[in-house]
């Protein structure tokens, strides 16, 4: 019993006396992986679709992750309600959140979406700078004329991407360390319909010219060919070649089972989240595992992830967003 005590005493120690990073680092994990992504896409969410009950208890669910985890909400609450609208559906059209768009539709029949954004952040040292990692939450929710199964459940569109930025909260929360600057932890509606929640985060924020970087996550946890199990893909903002070099040094130095695709991009506007971000001249780092048979199917299920590979891309990215907060 006296040597189990001592063994117990000496890791508590151990652990107490690690550097903040290692510290966080040490807390990113497979199971909390399995975990969030089990219930964000299980088909008691039924797809979580945005503007939709189930979208809603998604959103409920992150924010009260994030207040477990000891992250303060970024406004009164946790949640940044918008409303989307577009014509009506036989006039076709996307949904759009901008005030001009909106003045447009509301002159004739048309359609409006409540949607919610769910954002918290850990206050820096410098008030006045910003990081932000962001994913959306919602996916395509269910269609009831489909044969079979009909709940586009989403597991790794977007409930990877996801699990990596609770991953990052409570790694940072667990560091106990004050980052440098603000980092903020986003989920985003509506990204399916157009982009709408970081569409709308952008043009809200006052201080979009205080944001030093923004990290990305969108689809990380499938193999897009069964021989390659370790391939990411890579974007990052081509005039900042360090984003670049951090990965190739944290792979070598920590032996992360990852063989990135670098893809520097002069202004990487496209694909996801990112763009409204990179529109305003915000260097952008986005982890993607690449399309795959499933994509947009009902079969995206969360067995079919490559979880080792989401794991290491979550540490990795933690790295960079260290980073990204405190050099």
């Amino acid at each position: 019993m006296g040597v189990l005590c001592l063994t117990a005493s000496a890791q508590k120690s151990r652990q107490k006396d690690l550097l903040p990073l290692e510290k966080g680092y040490a807390t990113i994990n497979r199971t909390m992986a399995e975990a969030h992504i089990a219930f964000l896409a299980s088909d008691e969410l039924q797809g979580r679709e945005s503007g939709t009950h189930d979208g809603r208890v998604a959103a409920r669910y992150l924010a009260t992750q994030l207040k477990l985890i000891g992250i303060e909400p970024l406004f009164e609450d946790y949640y940044q309600c918008f409303d989307a609208y577009r014509r009506e559906r036989q006039q076709r059209g996307r949904f759009d959140v901008h005030p001009d768009s909106i003045a447009l539709f509301c002159q004739d029949v048309h359609q409006k979406l409540r949607m919610q954004n769910v954002i918290g952040m850990i206050p820096g040292e410098l008030s006045d700078e910003y990081v932000i990692v962001g994913a959306h939450y919602d996916h395509l929710g269910m269609d009831v004329a489909l044969e079979g199964d009909r709940i586009y459940n989403g597991a790794d569109d977007n409930a990877s991407g996801v699990s990596a930025v609770l991953q990052l909260a409570r790694a940072f929360r667990e560091s106990g360390k004050k980052p440098l600057r603000n980092v903020i932890f986003a989920f985003w509606d509506g990204e399916e319909r157009g982009l709408l929640g970081s569409k709308y985060f952008v043009q809200q924020c006052s201080y979009i010219n205080q944001i030093k970087g923004y990290l990305n996550y969108d689809m990380i946890g499938r193999d897009n060919k069964p021989d390659r199990p370790r391939h990411v893909v890579y974007f990052y903002t081509a005039s900042h070649p360090e984003y670049g070099q951090w990965l190739k040094d944290d792979i070598r130095q920590r032996g992360l089972q990852l063989e990135p695709n670098y893809r520097s991009w002069d202004n990487p506007v496209g694909g996801s989240d990112n763009s409204y971000f990179a529109r305003h001249q915000i260097p952008i780092i986005w982890y993607h595992t690449d399309g795959h048979p499933d994509y947009h199917k009902p079969s995206d299920h969360p067995h079919l992830l490559n979880y080792p590979k989401l794991v290491d891309i979550t540490r990795a990215s933690f790295l960079a967003l260290w980073r990204m907060a405190n050099e």
